[in-house]
């Protein structure tokens, strides 16, 4: 039989909550932008403030992990998790920011399964950040996050069916395919942040 001798290092625990809750706030900020007839100025400016708080979050895990002899889990998954929660939020931001900069008024609805996906995965990430520190319930997260990444898949799929259907100018189609895949790159981070959970999970267990 194996045994694990590991500190229970509740501060890591609590900065992954931490930093996934950013998560959700990014999501939000992401839906407010996406949505017509928002101040997108005022939404991209508390879009970076939320980016900020999580690079800052980012920093102080590996700070944690610099300044702790034993760490609860290996060194090497404290960082994979902390770099994928980061990549998530940058991904978000960077989403936000071509709306911005592309001048994007008008958003096609076929977006809209998209955002519901990162939003319920932003959820499903939060919720299970603090069961970490058990190692237990942890299943239903990455089976349901691959679950939603698949259904993303198709609605990014079909959004692009979409932009190139004619309907939509030579220029706003360049505009909007970009967007579009910085949030199928964000659904993307949240499967890889899942996995990076499985991992550790099956190697703690």
């Amino acid at each position: 039989m194996r045994f694990r001798f590991r500190p229970v290092e509740g501060s890591f625990y609590d900065l992954f909550t931490e930093s996934a809750n950013h998560l959700v706030t990014g999501a939000s900020l992401l839906t407010e932008m996406l949505a017509n007839g928002g101040d997108r100025e005022a939404i991209a400016a508390r879009m970076r403030d939320a980016e900020h708080a999580a690079d800052e979050t980012t920093h102080a895990i590996i700070r944690r992990v610099n300044q702790t002899f034993v760490t609860p889990f290996d060194r090497e998954d404290i960082y994979a998790l902390a770099s994928g929660l980061d990549d998530i939020m940058d991904e978000m931001d960077h989403a936000v920011d071509l709306v911005l900069l592309y001048e994007v008024h008008e958003l096609p609805e076929t977006l809209s399964p998209l955002i519901e996906v990162i939003q319920r995965c932003a959820d499903l990430t939060a919720e299970a950040m603090p069961k970490l520190a058990a190692m237990r319930d942890l299943e239903e997260f990455w089976i349901e996050v691959n679950r939603l990444e698949n259904i993303g898949d198709k609605a990014y799929r079909r959004t692009l069916a979409n932009l190139f259907s004619g309907e939509f100018e030579t220029l706003t189609v360049i505009k909007l395919k970009d967007i579009v895949e910085a949030l199928e790159d964000a659904i993307d981070a949240f499967e890889a942040v899942a996995n990076i959970v499985e991992q550790i999970a099956v190697k703690e267990s």
